[in-house]
């Protein structure tokens, strides 16, 4: 294998374009729908980027036997397993998109792999959608890969429940809410079924790391958290939303910037209510 290129974060759709065909290249397709999950593995293989395999956020990224919200963090077993069979080594460069900018399963992918210790894992800025619109190539084939196998460990430090957050909270940790500002002060909630926030979080939407579909520049997006972390360090830092998957966005825009070490509350917001007894603001 080669790695003239290595991406850790994001990758231009050209950047990419330009690679595909590397034997240490393999792409993922995590395209997802709160509303139709199974259309997005139908659209997938109607036309995806050259190669890409297929993540599903429910069968792949999440493991819903489990407790834990509505997209349980999956077993570090599981989730090797699917490394395996898309072909997946510890030493290969992984590019991940989804149908826009990153926010929803792509961002979850790339942590899932970042928390296992893999360093060479990006996300497609700009999505399928910036794909799509620069007229790259795109085929209907479905690769068969050669299995693989892939042995690791999820980095436990960066995965906290709902028991560690409050903990956290009480040592004067930070923790940061990613869902859009009328849902976290429990205007409105579409998706779980108690409206609010956990006490002490505070909100920056997932969707000011963005601008025109795309990811704002390194240094605007360590200005912008550095305005967040107000003298702590990334590392005191959590990040939450409704069930850990848009707050990934959070961890990639902060790598972006160079800003590492934030971790992720698994459950989130639809963890967090499991239990009635945990208390809710809303403001």
């Amino acid at each position: 294998m080669h790695s003239e290129t290595d991406w850790d974060a994001l990758v231009s759709a050209r950047a990419l374009a330009a690679a595909l065909g590397r034997d240490d290249l393999v792409v993922l397709d995590a395209r997802s729908s709160l509303a139709d999950q199974p259309g997005c593995e139908a659209a997938y293989r109607q036309a995806h980027v050259p190669g890409a395999r297929f993540a599903d956020l429910d069968r792949d990224l999440s493991d819903h036997r489990k407790r834990g919200g509505r997209h349980p963090w999956p077993e570090a077993a599981d989730f090797t397993a699917a490394l395996g069979r898309w072909g997946i080594t510890p030493m290969h460069q992984v590019v991940i998109y989804d149908a826009g900018d990153g926010a929803l399963a792509a961002a979850r992918a790339w942590f899932l792999l970042r928390a296992l210790g893999h360093r060479r894992v990006a996300v497609l800025d700009g999505g399928w959608a910036r794909w799509i619109a620069l007229g790259l190539p795109v085929e209907a084939a479905v690769p068969t890969p050669q299995p693989a196998r892939y042995e690791a460990g999820f980095d436990a430090d960066r995965l906290l429940d709902a028991r560690q957050v409050q903990a956290h909270l009480q040592l004067g940790g930070l923790l940061l809410d990613a869902r859009a500002a009328e849902r976290f002060r429990g205007e409105i909630e579409p998706i779980d079924r108690v409206a609010g926030h956990v006490p002490g979080a505070r909100n920056r939407p997932y969707a000011d790391n963005l601008r025109d579909g795309r990811f704002k520049p390194a240094g605007e997006l360590a200005v912008e958290f550095a305005a967040v972390l107000d003298g702590h360090a990334p590392q005191d830092l959590v990040v939450m939303c409704g069930s850990g998957v848009t707050a990934c966005h959070h961890l990639l825009a902060m790598a972006h910037a160079g800003l590492h070490g934030a971790k992720l509350f698994t459950g989130s917001w639809s963890g967090w209510i499991q239990d009635p007894a945990r208390p809710v603001a809303r403001d």
